[in-house]
């Protein structure tokens, strides 16, 4: 009634899915620190840089004002 099907599987198609599946799971499972504890991440962030890189832009700004003769 029905045909069988015949699966040819060779090491051209079981190598690449192999390596596949190994290159997923290898980190996983050698993750050295355990998974990132969201209560030890900074806050900050780079916030303090933007601030910083602010600050020096408007006081450069100013000293080119200031030598323009521009000041009252």
């Amino acid at each position: 009634m029905f045909r069988k099907k015949k699966h040819n599987i060779t090491a051209s198609c079981i190598i690449p899915v192999l390596l596949a599946v190994i290159s997923i799971t290898l980190p996983i499972v050698t993750m050295a620190q355990g998974p990132i504890d969201p209560e030890d991440t900074p806050i900050d962030g780079g916030v303090s840089f933007l601030i910083a890189g602010g600050a020096a832009y408007g006081i450069r700004k100013y000293r080119k004002y200031k030598a323009a003769g521009k000041e009252a």
